[in-house]
């Protein structure tokens, strides 16, 4: 039985890590062709900031409507539902006709995008669980590395002049083969388990302190803030302030990305041996001093090298935030968690503003992020909390995150 069991942990595992690359490949492939969406519907940058500012808000909203699912079937069935629907949300707004499709289908893009991103990152709570250790930053890297692919994609694709559908459509294609697979095989909600009444939901959050989690949380929206900015308009602060080709402009975040994937990848062994605080600091002094690089860069191949830093030391902040909730959240349920993956979007949001209120001196949203991770700094202690009276102190939480 014990083989059975650890067949089926290291088989949910696997799916988990296959969801995350997915979910990195779809979202790099269309942050990264930004520059040409925005001419292929002839959008000026006050409209563009505010499709890109929605999309989180709606993504929230998904994520919302995840948690609400989960308790009830298990963060496995939604998450093999929704993802899907994201890739073909991009492929439909490669193909949309005008600008109202546009919106409509980017805002189906953030609903859907919410519901992954909440119970993906369940799943790899619940395998951090199961095998009693830092395992986070590893699902991320994943996330990061097939990030680096699609950007490397678009690259291709801005350099023969690919269009929107076909270039969405190719590594939608390969999503959907690869979530279809996974789906089957991610972690089950556990069949004895009904899930909590809404009275016994209001108890447990009781349970849960605010105070820490704030903390955290705010370290993590300013992560976000520049994350944002990062991932949503380095192409086009790269091809509009700096004048680099459409071949060129993708590699901010593809440099961004595999830098990122370094650090994750190691990551999790350098928490083990030093702890998260102090490995929240080194990556918001590295992650300051990398967006300092960009927004002060004279050409693109200096604000490259600057993203990628930055993505070295900023790599941390998400993964380390998800495990310390673990250790705030006595009720196995996830609360806490999800109460700190809501300042994920409310740093997106705020960096959809900071980046748009910018866009004809995009530096200065790079300049503001580099300004933030001062406060990273000064919250990098909360990363390393005493877990509350049951809460596991090695691992982060069970199955099924709820708000």
């Amino acid at each position: 039985m014990a083989a059975e069991i650890d067949q089926r942990t290291r088989r949910g595992r696997r799916s988990a890590y296959a969801a995350f690359g997915v979910q990195g490949l779809c979202f790099a492939a269309l942050v990264t062709r930004i520059p040409e969406i925005q001419k292929a519907h002839n959008l000026s940058d006050g409209t563009l900031a505010l499709i890109l500012l929605a999309v989180p808000v709606v993504a929230g909203i998904g994520s919302i409507l995840a948690g609400s699912l989960m308790p009830r079937h298990g963060s496995g069935v939604v998450l093999r539902i929704a993802q899907p629907f994201v890739l073909l949300s991009i492929v439909a707004i490669g193909m949309a006709p005008g600008d109202l499709a546009l919106y409509a289908t980017t805002a189906l893009f953030g609903l859907f995008v919410g519901a992954v991103d909440a119970s993906m990152n369940a799943q790899a709570v619940t395998a951090e669980t199961l095998y009693g250790k830092s395992l986070l930053t590893g699902f991320h890297a994943v996330w990061s590395a097939a990030g680096i692919g699609a950007g490397l994609w678009v690259a291709l694709a801005n350099k023969i002049d690919m269009s929107l559908s076909t270039g969405f459509a190719i590594p939608a294609v390969l999503g959907v083969a690869v979530s279809l697979w996974s789906g089957r095989r991610l972690y089950p909600k556990e069949k004895e388990a009904a899930g909590p009444s809404g009275e016994q939901l209001r108890a447990a959050a009781k349970s849960v302190p605010w105070k820490p989690i704030v903390i955290i949380g705010v370290a993590v929206t300013c992560m976000f803030i520049a994350d944002s900015a990062t991932s949503s308009y380095s192409a086009k602060y790269l091809k509009d302030d700096l004048h680099a080709t459409g071949t060129v402009a993708p590699l901010a975040y593809v440099a961004y990305q595999i830098f990122m994937t370094l650090s994750r990848t190691g990551a999790d062994f350098v928490v083990r041996a030093y702890g998260a605080a102090r490995v929240v600091a080194a990556g918001a002094v590295i992650g300051g001093l990398g967006l300092l690089g960009a927004a002060a860069a004279p050409d693109p191949a200096v604000a490259i090298a600057g993203f990628a830093v930055a993505g070295l030391g900023l790599a941390v902040v998400v993964p380390t935030s998800f495990s310390a909730a673990g250790r705030l959240d006595p009720t196995g349920l996830g609360i806490a968690v999800a109460r700190v993956n809501v300042f994920n979007y409310v740093g997106f949001v705020l960096g959809a503003v900071v980046a748009g209120a910018a866009a004809s001196n995009l530096w200065i949203a790079y300049a503001v992020g580099a300004a933030l991770t001062l406060v990273i700094l000064g919250s990098a202690k909360g990363f390393q909390p005493d877990p509350v009276a049951g809460a596991a102190p090695d691992a982060a939480v069970t199955e099924r995150p709820v708000a």
